[in-house]
């Protein structure tokens, strides 16, 4: 069941919470981005998680997490075998509209219900949205509480140094700006106007566009 918050709290990335929500007790080394978790009462969703196994000593989960009602980020460590609280999130498949002053609007598909997404959800993700991009939301209680981008994303080159005529080595990468806004290293044989597909979680150019 996908739950529904009034427009103006959809936007907020964050909504009142639903206390009946479905909860399960996981251990702490099981933890990932994007998971919600409850602690001391209130919702947190993860944004890293990272376990430390020291050659002497008990091993522990590091969690940078932030609160889903007020926004505040924290970091709790746990031991890796402790039990915390993970309770129930929505993904499903979105496509990218518009952003205006309420956030980013996106559709999802089968049932044309929109969602308004806050800025700080969004982050540098921004960057790639483009009108129709499919995404992933994580939506809790009907508020995106995180995205995620496909892995690889077609961009257009708007800005790099020339081209040297014979020049094909792809060693000696290049800086250069894909749709105004992306920075990526890219082989010298490509110019501006070319369309290339790079890996979204980290620039990175992978091959020359087939379209």
């Amino acid at each position: 069941m996908r739950y529904a918050l009034p427009a103006t709290n959809r936007a907020l990335g964050c909504g009142n919470l639903n206390h009946k929500e479905i909860r399960v007790k996981v251990i702490a080394s099981s933890l990932r981005k994007g998971n919600v978790v409850e602690m001391n009462n209130k919702l947190y969703v993860v944004l890293t998680a990272e376990n430390f196994h020291p050659g002497k000593g008990t091993p522990t989960t590091s969690v940078n997490m932030r609160c889903i009602a007020d926004g505040v980020k924290v970091t709790e460590r746990w031991r890796t075998t402790e039990q915390v609280e993970k309770a129930h999130v929505d993904e499903r498949k979105y496509n990218f509209l518009y952003a205006d002053g309420e956030g980013f609007h996106f559709m999802e598909p089968e049932t044309y219900d929109q969602i308004a997404v806050h800025e700080d959800i969004i982050g540098d993700t921004k960057v790639f949205l483009k009108d129709g991009l499919e995404v992933f939301l994580k939506t809790f209680n009907g508020a995106c509480i995180a995205i995620e981008l496909p892995l690889r994303v077609t961009v257009e080159v708007t800005e790099t140094e020339p081209v040297v005529k014979g020049q094909t080595a792809s060693s000696s990468y290049k800086p250069a700006t894909c749709d105004d806004a992306i920075r990526v290293m890219v082989p010298p044989h490509i110019g501006v106007g070319t369309r290339i597909v790079i890996n979204t979680e980290d620039n990175s150019y992978q091959e020359r566009a087939k379209d």
